[in-house]
């Protein structure tokens, strides 16, 4: 007899192991070591169990396998708001990277809420998880959150946002830096007075991106004026209200930290009769292929999304297969592409004639001479000149 007792199955009963077992003839032994690819079994017993497999349409108990091994091959990601376009290039690109490693996602939105994220943190760890990717909600971890995460010894990678006073790797894009080659640009063309749509300054990035703001005011020798600044949170609305503060104020040109609150500027702008970039020059922040079809077509600083989620994701394997050491926060180039947002086919003209009393060229030289004038002109700026003064 049968050391094992077999189970009856009928159509509405899923099979289990010990059904397979019975089918091929062999130890429930045999076929766990068929199911989990170790152990020595034979091709013949091998094939007898994998037939059982298929006309039982078994499945193994993922939940136990991962309690017996502790490792679930499965890792969560919360990102603040899902809906906002950036994360989902971010996420595919986590995706793909654990995809290829064998693992799987569980995807979850905080919604920018500190309750939500602490829930769902409980509840990825809860699952066993074997390594969490997260962007941070704004503020700092609350202690319960330091707690979980130090007792369950889970790798944690951060995404886009670092944590106060908290000690962990992190891929983020370099905000700062492209925040103020977008400054940079608008002064160049000759803006003065240059207002900003600023991220939430309780997130790292959206520091950052202020920073950059003011040290290219600096830079420019540009006066700061507070009441062109506002901060909001990256939302449409936000963007929204804040076109409608600081458009009567006049800035000359603004600097958007991100597109869903440049998306609620131009709504704001077309609601109180002003156009971009005949009364207001523009550079957003992020990319992405539509807003090349815009009417104006924006300029901004595109963010590399795909990499972050990559990036990040190669570092949470590394630590899940047990690397040590001091954290690592890679830090991301960002690109500034020019488009019709910011002015600069408006102020080519008058560009060039800077350009020419600063050099002694002649404009037809203009894209030389920037090498030598006091202008420091973009690679991007210089080819855009090149190209304007092209035949037809």
């Amino acid at each position: 007899m049968s050391p094992f007792k077999a189970r009856k199955t009928g159509k509405s009963k899923t099979a289990n192991i010990y059904d397979v077992a019975q089918r091929a003839r062999v130890s429930v032994y045999t076929v766990s070591a068929v199911v989990n690819k170790n152990g020595q079994v034979s091709d013949r017993l091998r094939r007898r169990v994998e037939a059982a497999i298929l006309e039982l349409n078994y499945r193994p108990n993922l939940l136990a396998r991962s309690l017996a091994r502790r490792q679930s091959h499965t890792v969560g990601i919360i990102v603040p708001d899902i809906a906002n376009p950036f994360f989902p290039l971010v996420v595919r690109g986590a995706e793909d990277v654990a995809q290829n490693a064998g693992y799987s996602i569980l995807l979850c939105n905080s919604d920018n809420q500190r309750e939500k994220e602490e829930q769902y943190l409980e509840l990825l760890l809860s699952k066993r998880v074997d390594g969490i990717l997260l962007t941070k909600t704004h503020g700092p971890f609350s202690q319960t959150q330091r707690r979980l995460i130090s007792d369950a010894k889970v790798p944690l990678v951060l995404m886009m946002r670092t944590i106060p006073n908290f000690r962990s790797d992190a891929v983020v894009t370099d905000d700062l830096q492209g925040a103020f080659e977008a400054v940079s640009h608008l002064a160049r063309l000759g803006y003065r007075r240059i207002g900003l749509v600023g991220g939430p300054l309780d997130v790292s990035n959206g520091r950052a991106r202020w920073q950059g703001f003011r040290r290219a005011l600096r830079s420019y020798k540009l006066s700061y004026d507070s009441n062109l600044v506002i901060e909001g949170d990256y939302r449409v609305e936000s963007g929204y209200r804040a076109g409608l503060t600081l458009l009567p104020r006049l800035p000359d040109a603004v600097y958007v930290a991100n597109y869903l609150m440049a998306a609620g500027w131009m709504k704001a702008a077309e609601e109180v009769g002003m156009r971009c970039p005949e009364d207001f020059g523009m550079v957003s922040f992020d990319d992405y292929p539509w807003l090349g079809c815009f009417h104006p077509r924006l300029t901004t600083v595109d963010l590399p999304k795909y990499e972050v989620g990559a990036e990040a994701m190669r570092l949470l394997l590394k630590r899940m297969n047990g690397a040590s050491g001091r954290p690592v926060i890679k830090k991301l180039a960002t690109h500034l592409i020019v488009r019709e947002s910011c002015g600069f086919g408006l102020r080519m003209r008058k560009l060039g004639t800077r350009i020419e009393l600063a050099s002694g060229h002649p404009p037809s030289h203009a894209a030389s001479a920037s090498q030598s004038s006091g202008d420091r002109l973009s690679r991007e700026e210089n080819n855009l000149i090149s190209r304007a003064k092209e035949p037809a």
